[in-house]
């Protein structure tokens, strides 16, 4: 007999008790994780099936890869309560199924292995679920069906790519992976204000936004709507697509609206991608320069619909976009970015506030981005963060300006007629911003 408990069940008994609620949590917990397996296998099988040519036979579709992951899954399960070889032997053992299929298939003529190299990476999800690395398993799967899925955008990006592009991109990794490592994080110089890694980051924070930019257009394609070629043209320059378009209207005066709108609609990407920039450098100046933002991007944006909606729809050439990265521009913008730094240190330590406001108006003039990022610096140190909110928008307003200069000046009357509102209506409110700041602290 055990030890009586006050509510009559024995030792014995309730230790059976424990050990029974032990197994049924172990057995849902293996059945919740063999669940997701399963639920991975059938993201990509979906995705498979969902390619395949009508009566072409695959490797694996909807039913074989949920199988597969499931076996990756056992196998993993099988090798915790035995031996992580068995987990080794079946991936080997699985490797060379997928290695003699695929020989099979290759005699028939079907060369590639997509289906096949899946099937082994699905394996290997269904195992790291068993292992409890879910959000490692879940992200690959989704990572691995969007790779999957757009296979004719990326084929049609292949078919885009130019020598040069191969260069640029050989370049960008190269000021990523091999100068930023190397290059001291430590300050240099009068007011002790340069940082030679910390200058070489915004290079490549530029660099890498442009090159995204410039990555969608080649996926988009330049000719498939003014439109979308000036939304897609202000990630890489705004200024680029206001220049050509403002020539292009001299081409086509009948699309000055159009053009218009393409314009405005570039300019406005400044904004978000300006706020994109402030969130990766100086999280604490987002919380206080994001309204200003949004209603700059809304007024931007209403004023380009407005344009749209009346504009003629007839497409035409889009703007020709060069790839954005050289060598020569980082190293250029590396070292505007360094001189800018330096001139704000030095206005505000002489001149105090307006020695940086006349700074940021001057910067505008020609680039948004240096100055921005100067900015941002600076606040996280001397600068107050309102003073840095305020340079950064009066900056943004000069290079507003300058954009509205070149559309009336180069541009068709018809683009005059269209744009000089609009750009008078986003310098005003950027103005109105600025001056709110300044005296924000007053209220």
């Amino acid at each position: 007999m055990g030890v009586e408990f006050a509510s009559g069940h024995s030792v014995v008994a309730m230790v059976q008790l424990i050990s029974q609620e032990a197994l049924t949590s172990n057995l849902t917990v293996v059945l919740q994780k063999a669940g997701i397996a399963l639920l991975i296998g059938v993201l990509v099988g979906l995705e498979r099936e969902r390619d395949r040519a009508k009566g072409e036979e695959l490797f694996a579709g909807i039913r074989t890869f949920p199988l597969i992951a499931l076996l990756g899954f056992l196998s993993s399960l099988l090798a915790s309560a035995t031996s992580y070889w068995v987990l080794a032997v079946a991936l080997t053992a699985f490797f060379g199924l997928v290695i003699t299929t695929y020989a099979f298939s290759a005699r028939e003529g079907h060369i590639g292995m997509t289906t096949e190299v899946s099937a082994l990476i699905v394996f290997i999800l269904g195992a790291l679920v068993f292992l409890e690395f879910y959000t490692i398993a879940i992200a690959s799967a989704v990572i691995l069906t969007l790779v999957l899925t757009v296979k004719t955008p990326l084929h049609r990006l292949v078919e885009k790519i130019q020598e040069e592009d191969i260069y640029a991109t050989l370049k960008f990794a190269v000021i990523t992976a091999i100068i930023l490592p190397v290059l001291p994080d430590q300050t240099f110089g009068p007011f002790d204000v340069l940082n030679p890694r910390q200058i070489w980051y915004m290079v490549v924070l530029i660099a890498g936004v442009s090159f995204l930019g410039y990555i969608l257009v080649k996926v988009f394609g330049s000719s498939k709507g003014i439109t979308l070629t000036g939304m897609l043209g202000g990630l890489v320059s705004s200024t680029a697509v206001t220049l050509s378009f403002s020539q292009k209207s001299k081409e086509a005066p009948d699309l000055g609206r159009t053009f218009s709108s393409a314009i405005i609609l570039a300019c406005t990407i400044m904004y978000p991608r300006v706020l994109i920039m402030i969130a990766v450098v100086n999280r604490d100046l987002l919380v206080l320069i994001w309204p200003s933002i949004l209603i700059l991007t809304l007024t931007g944006l209403g004023a380009s619909m407005w344009l749209w909606r009346k504009a003629s729809r007839r497409n035409t050439e889009g703007v020709e976009i060069k790839n954005p990265f050289e060598l020569r521009s980082a190293i250029k913008f590396g070292l505007i970015f360094a001189v800018i730094l330096f001139v704000s240190k030095a206005s505000e330590f002489y001149f105090g506030d307006s020695g940086v406001y006349i700074t940021a108006g001057l910067a505008g003039l020609t680039d948004v981005d240096a100055i921005t990022l100067s900015m941002a610096n600076l606040a996280k140190t001397t600068l107050s963060e309102t003073t840095a909110v305020s340079a950064i928008l009066l900056a943004m307003v000069s290079n507003t300006i300058v954009k509205a200069g070149i559309a009336i000046v180069l541009g068709a009357v018809s683009l005059r007629k269209y744009t000089f509102p609009s750009f008078s209506i986003l310098a005003l409110v950027g103005l109105v911003l600025v001056f709110y700041n300044w005296f924000q602290p007053l209220f």
